[in-house]
């Protein structure tokens, strides 16, 4: 390991035509890294960017002469590129298989870190599938960061796996809970009346999750394990809501892939001790899922049809989604004993013109297949739709859709010869 001044790091010297650099998502983004390859383009000769989703200003259309865009996430900044990237429809769960294997790509890994008392670094915000970023590239640059927590786990990085340890930058990527809107709070609230007391629950960013967790203000004994986490964890702990203590597995644990919040997240992660940054090989495992008591998994969507297939990527001809951990989690939740699977969004789009179930997806993609949908959740209603057929399906979507399109719906149906 050499340890060099930002200054120093000279990118046109580590990289070979054709490479690949890829980085950690979300907060997990060595800012001055990242802004130093930028910054370094015009001699450079044209090398991949491997990203999944962004929360930064570093990804912009203009930088398309200097790099070639490998997206596998359409959500937060990224969607500034998405248009000019080659889109890589994967799993969560299959990343680390797909990184190990040679079948993604990746030449050169930025990191940031912060040295472990003990010895060692940790990635502090992040794990999912850095692990295998880190193993896989052929040069390993990671960013002494000051500011990271102090997390354990799969963060933990050795010292043997860094080539250049470069100073350093204290910036963390923030990224709050937005403000949920009053129909999302209500879809909230019927979520929150299918999750008994003792469960355990996966709930990611985005208002809807926001919404979720403050809909379970009366629960009492919820564990967690999640892919990513946000800052109502920390309400959620601090209020009793969420003890951990009936999980099955990991018991008086939180487990997920990463913390998507603010210092106040970070701060709690590691003066609480007693959550785990995990791989994805463990977070989004159906083996882990079936150890977890009654396991529920909450999940969006942009639109599903009326047979219960369901698109999470496009949104008016743009790629605004991603598979991510999506299916990972709809499976698990059916997997666990007394373990539900939720899909849960609004019924129609904010503006109330398009309604999000929809008659067919047309040539948008199935994200979600109808076979592993289990529960549906509107504004309006739960559809509980796991061995329903067809036309039962249709019926019980019809209810919980918006009354303005309901109409429009069944008659759509119709023409196309169902029954409903």
């Amino acid at each position: 390991m050499k340890q060099i001044s930002l200054a120093q790091l000279r990118f046109a010297e580590l990289l070979k035509p054709g490479d690949v650099i890829a980085w950690p998502q979300g907060p997990g983004e060595p800012l001055a890294l990242t802004e130093q390859l930028v910054a370094q383009r015009a001699e450079l000769e044209r090398p991949a960017l491997l990203f999944g989703l962004t929360q930064s200003a570093t990804l912009r259309p203009e930088l398309a002469d200097h790099f070639r865009f490998h997206a596998l996430n359409g959500a937060g900044s990224s969607r500034k590129v998405t248009a000019l990237a080659e889109l890589i429809p994967c799993q969560i769960s299959t990343m680390p298989t797909l990184l190990r294997g040679g079948y993604l790509q990746v030449d050169v890994a930025l990191i940031q870190v912060r040295p472990m008392p003990g010895g060692g670094y940790t990635l502090g915000v992040i794990a999912d599938f850095t692990q295998a970023l880190i193993e896989r590239a052929r040069v390993m640059i990671a960013l002494l960061n000051p500011s990271l927590p102090l997390t354990g786990g799969d963060a933990r990085v050795n010292e043997a796996d860094i080539d250049w340890l470069v100073d350093g930058d204290d910036r963390v990527i923030d990224m709050p809970d937005p403000e949920p809107s009053a129909v999302e709070l209500e879809v909230a609230r019927r979520v929150a009346e299918l999750i008994p007391d003792r469960a355990t629950i996966q709930l990611g960013i985005g208002t809807l999750p926001a919404a979720v967790a403050h809909a379970l203000a009366d629960h009492r004994e919820l564990g967690v394990h999640s892919g990513v986490v946000s800052d109502v964890l920390v309400d959620l702990i601090e209020r009793g809501i969420v003890s951990n203590a009936h999980k099955g597995a990991d018991a008086g644990r939180t487990v997920t892939g990463g913390l998507f919040g603010t210092k106040r997240l970070r701060d709690f992660a590691e003066h609480h001790g007693r959550i785990d940054l995990r791989n994805a090989d463990y977070t989004h495992q159906i083996a882990t899922a079936k150890a977890l008591s009654a396991f529920h998994a909450v999940n969006s969507v942009i639109e599903m049809d009326l047979t219960g297939q369901a698109n999470a990527e496009i949104a008016g001809g743009r790629y605004l989604g991603a598979v991510g951990g999506l299916v990972d989690f709809v499976r698990a939740g059916t997997a666990s004993p007394g373990g539900r699977s939720i899909l849960a969004f609004p019924s129609a789009t904010p503006d109330g013109k398009h309604s999000r179930i929809v008659a067919s997806l047309g040539d948008r993609p199935v994200t979600v297949p109808r076979v592993e949908v289990d529960v549906v959740v509107t504004e309006h209603g739960v559809a509980q739709l796991r061995g329903c057929s067809l036309s039962e399906r249709a019926r019980r979507l019809l209810q919980i859709a918006h009354p303005d399109h309901r109409e429009a719906l069944e008659r759509s149906w119709h023409m196309a010869g169902h029954v409903a």
